[in-house]
């Protein structure tokens, strides 16, 4: 991330000014803004679904997009004065078609869940209401009979989801109880191999015949590992299933085009979603990425089930998006896969336990068990250390999704900042020394304690000034100085 003399001077005048502006209203607000750069700029952040954005990329978000209300889409508006939106959201979706090669592009989901949930029920509005309409000789919903629409309403609420295992590596999003996603489907999983941790196609095939899903979905938030979505594809269309992926964690694989033929989504499914941070390095959002067939019910995401779109974070998705167009962009891409697989060998050769022995994407699953520890206490100890990362489950995990077994660790944030192969290493080193120096805390009544830990804190000071120095060589947006 290096910076000439003219971005140092015009972006640091550009947030110094933003700050100055703040401050004026609610000085708290400007200090923890700048507090928060502060504390990127010393961390190493491993975090496997954040990155760092460019500062173009920020200021878009800060504009007046955000006084405008805009629902409908282009051009089909319900509120008057869109045309600036209008422009902002086309560039934003041509972005999106001509990057990822999809027939169709939807930009106005405010996060990865609003995009799964677009996605979710255009397949319901073009699969289970539209025959059903048909049948009914209606146009809309509203012209249905109480009895048909009663009808409707039960068939909407009696389909099959077949998503990946939590524990495996999949997403609460997929059709899991805790979120609307388990509320509304009818959901089964499918896992990995006991012994390898990797996905079985002859599995994921067999409980798919046997439960005849509406819709298949694949994607994970960590699964180390590729899918063969031409496999998966095949899989769908045997038993009659919409297949939708959700490539949140990936989708910068994609854009770079690492992840290629079986390996890139949006030729073999029906429909994608995808968040536009992570790997993608654009703002917080989502998008929906589909065929004609599909278009219209998804550019009804709002009203269906969005409020509003956010112009502001449109702009920004533009932005971000022509960013991923460009040629380095691909560098970048192979980059973050290079790197998670050097962490991964220097954690192997330091002993440490992986989920599925290593990695083909930008993730790395850390089984923590080994140094003794649950995934909450090695959390925290990292964090102790400068290290940022979140506790994850791990396949079959005994420790539940709270405290967890596991560790996710990520390359996307540092191969932001410059890092690279060698860097890894070092950074293998200090996670293995933090581990390692960590023992389980107790309880107050004595009792062995799931989260809290003991590291000395000679040990957590000496790995923070390492980590410090590891990145005072590759420093955080190195165009702004905020004095």
């Amino acid at each position: 991330m290096s910076a000439t003399s003219s971005q140092v001077n015009s972006e640091s005048t550009a947030y110094r000014s933003a700050l100055q502006v703040i401050a004026g209203v609610e000085p708290r607000v400007a200090a923890a803004i700048g507090a928060e750069l502060a504390d990127q700029r010393e961390s190493l952040k491993l975090i496997a679904s954040e990155n760092y954005a460019s500062p173009a990329v920020l200021l878009a978000m800060g504009n007046w997009f955000s006084d405008k209300y805009a629902e409908g889409t282009i051009g089909r508006r319900f509120y008057a004065g869109c045309r600036n939106v209008d422009t902002v959201e086309a560039l934003a979706a041509e972005h999106a078609r001509e990057l990822f090669g999809a027939p169709h592009a939807y930009v106005q989901p405010h996060s990865g869940i609003d995009a799964n949930l677009v996605a979710f029920w255009a397949v319901l509005a073009h699969r289970i209401e539209a025959p059903a309409l048909e049948r009914a000789k209606a146009r809309q919903v509203n012209d249905l009979s109480e009895q048909d629409w009663f009808e409707l309403r039960r068939e909407l609420g009696n389909q099959r989801m077949l998503g990946m295992s939590l524990d495996a590596g999949g997403h609460l999003t997929h059709g899991f109880r805790p979120n609307i996603s388990g509320k509304m489907f009818d959901q089964r999983s499918y896992g990995t191999d006991p012994e390898t941790g990797l996905l079985d196609y002859d599995a994921v095939r067999r409980t798919a015949q046997e439960f005849r899903p509406l819709i298949l979905v694949a994607g994970y938030s960590a699964y180390p590992r590729l899918i063969n979505f031409r496999i998966m594809r095949e899989i769908a269309d045997e038993v009659g299933a919409t297949f939708m992926v959700d490539m949140a964690h990936f989708a910068g694989l994609v854009a770079g085009k690492v992840l290629t033929g079986d390996f890139d989504p949006v030729p073999h499914a029906h429909i994608v979603t995808t968040t536009t941070h992570k790997s993608l390095r654009g703002p917080r959002g989502g998008m929906v990425l589909c065929h004609e067939d599909l278009a219209e019910q998804v550019d009804r995401g709002c009203p269906m089930v969005l409020g509003g779109p956010l112009p502001h974070v449109m702009a920004a998705k533009a932005v971000a998006l022509a960013e991923a167009r460009q040629p380095e962009f691909a560098d970048y891409a192979q980059r973050i896969v290079d790197n998670a697989q050097a962490l991964a060998e220097g954690l192997n050769k330091r002993g440490a336990t992986l989920v599925t022995g290593g990695t083909d994407n930008h993730l790395v699953l850390l089984d923590v068990s080994g140094y003794g520890l649950t995934g909450r206490q090695a959390e925290a100890a990292l964090l102790d250390g400068g290290i940022v990362t979140n506790r994850n489950s791990v396949p079959q995990d005994p420790n539940g999704a709270w405290y967890t077994s596991g560790i996710r660790l990520g390359t996307p944030a540092l191969t932001t900042r410059g890092l690279g192969v060698a860097e890894m290493d070092e950074v293998a080193a200090l996670i293995d020394a933090v581990l390692r120096e960590t023992k389980p805390g107790v309880t107050a009544q004595g009792k062995a304690s799931k989260a809290q830990h003991v590291l000395d804190e000679s040990v957590a000071s000496r790995v923070a000034a390492q980590a410090a120095d590891l990145l005072a060589n590759h420093p955080l947006y190195p165009s702004i100085d905020l004095g």
